[in-house]
């Protein structure tokens, strides 16, 4: 069952190494997500599973310790999703399929929850990958949510994933006068942890609007439906265009 959630944007600028000069724009960002993570530990889970947006070739479950990397961004720096397998003290070998899968590379949303697990000394739980693709349909967001609310007692969810990209004329998608009124409905439904607006965001525009939290926030409303949880709004910014929410359930 659900019993905390955590709701983070999922832009490689936030880690300070990609960032570089630009960094301290996005310190508010970074302490707000530091917060949801320690609401996550404090609800004491028994699995942490994180979702986040990914490609074809990042889709699907990733197990703990699966590395990631920032080469892609100019940066030559490597995170995993937890501790490997046996890094402390566990058990020790691995299967010949689960080697291959944590061989596998994280998509960027996940590398960079990853980072952020790792600065905030992750330890309160086992945690999973799993890279959700873009188009994927509400009902089926809906319905791996459920699937992974039932995964354990005491499920904690890390959700990934950044809200339109088309607030300015800068933004990467451009200026769009829907993009305010789609992240402000966002920011409502997360801040009131409020699931029936979760299931009714509009996947077409969602992806008009290439806002690529859409489906990890509907696989969250999934696992969420049949819980009481209260939400709390920590952080809601649009640098750079994008729109940028740090939410926190328990």
């Amino acid at each position: 069952m659900l019993v905390a959630a955590a709701v983070c944007p999922c832009p490689p600028l936030l880690v300070p190494e990609v960032a570089s000069g630009a960094a301290p724009e996005l310190d508010a960002a970074r302490a707000a997500c530091t917060d949801a993570l320690g609401v996550l530990a404090a609800a004491r889970p028994d699995l942490l599973i994180v979702i986040g947006p990914a490609g074809p070739e990042g889709r699907g479950p990733h197990p703990q310790g699966a590395r990631g990397s920032f080469r892609g961004f100019g940066v030559d720096l490597e995170v995993t999703l937890g501790s490997r397998p046996g890094a402390t003290g566990g058990a020790g070998k691995t299967s010949e399929a689960g080697a291959a899968a944590l061989d596998r590379e994280l998509p960027p949303s996940l590398a960079v929850a990853g980072w952020l697990l790792a600065r905030t000394e992750w330890s309160a739980a086992p945690v999973e990958g799993l890279g959700v693709g873009e188009p994927l349909t509400a009902e089926r967001c809906l319905k791996a949510g459920r699937d992974l609310g039932a995964r354990a007692d005491r499920v904690a969810l890390l959700v990934m994933g950044d809200a339109s990209a088309c607030r300015t004329l800068k933004a990467p998608g451009y200026l769009d006068e829907r993009a305010a009124g789609f992240d402000a409905e966002v920011a409502r439904a997360l801040a009131a942890a409020d699931v029936a607006a979760l299931k009714a965001l509009d996947e077409e525009l969602a992806y008009e609007l290439k806002a690529a939290g859409r489906a990890p926030w509907q696989v969250l409303a999934g696992a969420a439906e049949s819980t009481t949880l209260s939400g709390e709004l920590l952080h809601e910014d649009a640098p750079y265009g994008v729109g940028y929410l740090v939410a926190a359930w328990s």
